[in-house]
């Protein structure tokens, strides 16, 4: 799912194409993907466009008249840009809506069987505040109120950091980038933190987002973001189960649930303990290696 970096680098890409432009019409091709009716899409063709906004992972397109055009991409769904007003919308399970805009096409799309991306078509900055989780901006806040919102319940740190009423723009993707900076253990309780933990934590949350917010953007000014995505070869841990921690060399660990998983490296995080798989741990039981040792030791070619 595009995350804080990669909302914003979105926004940072339309910016310049929508500045001035006026939204000439709105053509949906999946059924599916518009969840409000009020105002109706030809209600606001013709309208200029206004303020762009990020809410949470969600992309917000203001239109003339106090009305919105909110994005949700889930995880799946992407924005790509034509320069040609109008260009076709190809017949394709992919393709779920364009936008026609005086200044190009925006098109809308969802890969996957899954459709889940969804459109909000919304009046007034009332009906746009409904749909803020409501969780605070990490990189617009100072250390005392990360503090407090972190130790609001006791969670692990992975529940906590992707809890959008808690923290807004983080995902599955950069909680883990942002962990292993920290050195902190996902399962770790937020509540059993010391100060300097949490310090750290917020470092590291401060460091992991700016900078790979300021890398997506500077590649969004030399062209429309094509490959967002939440396995980037430069991350450090996401997505990287199996290869060498780029701190110690560690082969990176992963804890897999439902469609998710978490990345972790247990030297730098977890003192050496191989945390428990829900799905593989249960197959091989007291077989499941628990530290580094007896991984490595699982690895080894018998003996002859």
């Amino acid at each position: 799912m595009p995350e804080l970096p990669d909302i914003v680098a979105y926004l940072s890409a339309l910016k310049p194409r929508l500045s001035g432009a006026t939204l000439t019409k709105i053509r949906l091709a999946s059924p599916f993907l518009l969840r409000t009716v009020a105002p109706r899409p030809a209600e606001l063709e013709g309208r200029a466009i206004g303020e762009l906004r990020r809410i949470g992972k969600r992309i917000a397109i203001g239109v003339d008249g106090d009305a919105w055009m909110l994005i949700h991409l889930m995880i799946a769904g992407r924005l790509h840009w034509n320069d040609q007003p109008g260009a076709p919308l190809a017949r394709s399970k992919q393709n779920l809506a364009a936008f026609d805009f005086s200044t190009g096409t925006m098109i809308f799309t969802e890969a996957g069987s899954k459709k889940r991306a969804s459109l909000y078509l919304l009046e007034g900055e009332q009906a746009l505040a409904v749909h803020d989780p409501g969780g605070i901006e990490v990189l617009e806040v100072g250390l005392d109120a990360f503090r407090e919102r972190l130790t609001l319940r006791n969670h692990t740190l992975k529940r906590a950091l992707t809890d959008p009423r808690l923290f807004s723009g983080i995902g599955n993707a950069y909680s883990d980038e942002i962990l292993l900076r920290a050195g902190l253990s996902p399962i770790a309780m937020t509540q059993k933190l010391d100060d300097g933990q949490i310090a750290a934590l917020f470092g590291a949350v401060q460091s992991c987002l700016t900078e790979w917010r300021d890398r997506l953007v500077a590649e969004a000014e030399k062209a429309f973001p094509k490959k967002v995505t939440a396995f980037r070869p430069e991350m450090a841990a996401h997505g990287r189960y199996g290869k060498p921690c780029p701190v110690c060399g560690t082969d990176i660990q992963r804890i897999v649930y439902a469609s998710n998983e978490t990345n972790y490296c247990p030297r730098c995080q977890t003192g050496g303990k191989v945390l428990a798989d829900r799905a593989l741990s249960a197959v091989m039981k007291k077989d499941w290696p628990k530290t580094i040792e007896e991984l490595e030791e699982l690895k080894r070619p018998p003996a002859i």
